[in-house]
């Protein structure tokens, strides 16, 4: 199998004019340099850091609500919602935006599973027959974090989260938490906990970024989710200079769980560069999670997202990098291949 156009190839998304040679176990055999006929753009499949998919029952539901209304647990609408709705609901509902990533172009997602042990049961179900990696990142209890990928904490104010920390290590599996979302506050007791990933980091101070520098700790920022909720940004310039960022689309009660959206809108509310926001769509994430996708090189699995450069709304785009950051979405894709 060979796919033709011009490729993202590498870390630096070099484009590069020629073709993908997929060998029979799916994984890229070689990339040619060559003069081909056709405008495809050709790049890694995404990586979505950071979803709540759960919330797909729930969709656009508690306008006007602050965060806390809208997800703090137990009684936010959200966790309401959830306990009013039947299983057959909430699977259906996580199903179709599984599929809706599957569609624009993501080849996994890291889930902050709610409902312990039945969530990530969920969630399996879900995703059964589908090309995509659901990840559970589970919350609730050690027993969920051991039936699903890791444990996803809510955030240290809530918790003290040790013994769930302790469970990971010794399970061999990440810690993430969210911190830093709405204030400071958090932000230290999350790195005590030396977590895997942190998720937000919206209002670090300077002794936080110096901190997240010398653990080395990647972030995971969700900037439209961040703004719906009026958290307000993260310094994404700072955190940049200072660890691994990459991207999440957080809850879909909120955002459609588009990465094409997610980066349009980081590429126009910071100064992080084109190439820049890709690796964090990308193979930042993948990276996160221990996947072998995010990147186009031989040998890797071939995970790829291929777009009709000659659509009407990519046609004449002169740099294919920011083309793909800035402007392309879902009707600009041509083929998926996560699973060839």
């Amino acid at each position: 199998m060979e796919r033709t156009g011009t490729i993202l190839r590498g870390r630096e998304f070099e484009p590069i004019e020629g073709r993908i040679v997929i060998d029979d176990d799916g994984r890229i055999e070689a990339i040619e340099e060559a003069s081909v006929e056709g405008s495809d753009i050709i790049l890694p499949a995404f990586v979505n850091a950071h979803t709540h998919i759960g919330d797909s029952i729930a969709k656009e539901a508690g306008g006007g609500l602050s965060l806390e209304e809208l997800v703090a647990p137990p009684d936010g609408l959200k966790h309401r919602l959830l306990r009013q709705a039947s299983p057959e609901e909430l699977i259906d509902a996580m199903r179709r935006s599984l599929q809706f990533m599957q569609r624009s172009g993501t080849a996994a997602c890291l889930d902050f599973r709610e409902g312990g042990i039945e969530g990530v049961r969920h969630l399996e179900q879900a995703a059964e027959g589908l090309p995509i990696d659901a990840l559970s990142f589970a919350r609730g209890s050690i027993d969920a974090m051991h039936a699903g990928d890791g444990f996803g904490a809510s955030g240290a104010n809530d918790a003290e989260f040790g013994d769930e920390r302790a469970a990971t290590r010794a399970a061999d599996k990440p810690f993430g938490i969210h911190a830093g979302e709405v204030d400071a506050s958090d932000i230290d007791p999350a790195l005590d906990l030396e977590p895997e990933f942190l998720v937000h980091v919206v209002h670090p101070e300077r002794d936080h970024l110096e901190r997240i520098a010398e653990q080395a700790v990647p972030v995971v920022v969700c900037p439209r989710s961040n703004v719906v909720t009026d958290v307000g940004l993260s310094p994404y310039t700072a955190l940049n200079e200072r660890t691994t960022l990459a991207l999440g689309t957080d809850n879909v009660m909120l955002n459609s769980p588009s990465m094409f959206r997610e980066m349009a809108f980081l590429s126009k509310c910071s100064e992080l560069p084109a190439d820049e926001i890709l690796r964090m769509a990308t193979i930042n994430g993948a990276e996160i999670a221990g996947l072998e996708c995010g990147l186009i090189e031989p040998g890797r699995r071939a995970r790829l997202t291929i777009l009709d450069g000659d659509s009407h709304n990519l046609a004449g785009a002169r740099d294919p990098v920011r083309a793909v950051v800035r402007r392309a979405g879902v009707d600009d894709v041509r083929e998926v291949l996560l699973d060839p």
